[in-house]
């Protein structure tokens, strides 16, 4: 068993993270699930019946995802990412809890990701990032990418407009939102600890049980 930390430090970000932003598509046009397109179901329903909602694929177990999970983050999503399965590319239950290999398990990725969190508090909470995770020398994403949190029921926190902070990845510590010398989410090297504070990026309130936080289970999909 590790010994608690005292303290998670939070650094300031540098101005460097500052840069122009991209296009933004911030997903509130976007649509709320897949719908059946099967012919014989078309064929059976009635002219003012609505078709079924179908949740995404998911091609992996979660450990951490229920069907309302799944329901309220699809819903939440870009329309980019609707109607594409959802793979499992990194979980601490299979690879360990490494930042390193996290970042070596999206080296090939080009897609939306979905971080899962469960701290030792049973609360699930994370982030959906725009782009895959990895080592940047400044900030990257855009304002598609928000943080959320589970208490019990469904939060998410989008962009606020106010900086970019979106994420940046170190090679001991991953980071998303920030402003005022505090992150909307941050994770330690052995995914172990992490520190979720109200940030600028998102205007969030704390998305775990504390502040400072010892992580259970985290899982990171790909979701297009």
């Amino acid at each position: 068993m590790r010994p608690m930390q005292e303290n998670i430090k939070v650094l300031y970000f540098a101005n460097k993270c500052l840069e122009p932003y991209v296009e933004i598509i911030t997903g509130k046009d976007a649509v709320k699930c897949r719908r059946s397109v099967c012919s014989s179901e078309e064929g059976n329903r009635s002219e003012d019946e609505e078709p079924e909602d179908l949740l995404p694929v998911l091609r992996n177990h979660s450990q951490l995802l229920n069907d309302q999970h799944i329901e309220s983050l699809a819903n939440h999503m870009p329309a980019r990412t609707q109607g594409y399965p959802w793979n499992l590319v990194y979980s601490t239950a299979i690879h360990g809890t490494s930042l390193k290999t996290l970042y070596r398990q999206m080296a090939h990725i080009d897609s939306p990701v979905l971080l899962v969190i469960k701290d030792m508090e049973k609360k699930v909470f994370g982030a959906f990032s725009s782009h895959p995770f990895r080592v940047s020398d400044c900030c990257y994403g855009t304002g598609e990418t928000f943080v959320y949190s589970f208490d019990p029921k469904f939060k998410a926190y989008r962009w606020s407009g106010e900086n970019s902070y979106f994420i940046r990845g170190h090679m001991d510590s991953l980071q998303i939102g920030g402003g005022g010398g505090l992150f909307g989410l941050w994770l330690d090297a052995d995914l172990y600890y992490g520190a979720s504070y109200p940030c600028h990026t998102f205007n969030n309130q704390p998305l775990s049980t504390q502040q400072d936080f010892t992580v259970q289970d985290l899982e990171v999909w790909t979701v297009q």
